[in-house]
């Protein structure tokens, strides 16, 4: 099995901005997140996903589901401040 090729650490975006996160920090972290979740349910095939019951499976497909309409939402707000520096 082909490793993952990695391009920086899985951590994180700093916070540590004078306005706060910004949108684009706060994508980053969802999709990480995102990211993680997703693999612990399907990973290297592990079946802990279909053993789970479901009850988790539906509060973890409902996890996604969030993560994946902040990340949406993050990657508008992205948009609309790349158009407002143009």
């Amino acid at each position: 099995m082909a490793t993952s090729t990695i391009a920086r650490p899985r951590t994180p975006a700093s916070p540590d901005t004078a306005c706060g996160p910004t949108p684009s920090d706060l994508l980053e972290n969802k999709l990480a997140q995102l990211n993680s979740l997703l693999w612990c349910c399907h990973g290297d095939g592990n079946r802990w996903f279909e053993d789970a019951g479901p009850e988790h499976l539906d509060n973890v497909l409902w996890i996604a589901a969030e993560l994946a309409r902040d990340a949406m939402g993050l990657f508008q707000a992205c948009e609309v401040g790349r158009a407002a520096q143009r």
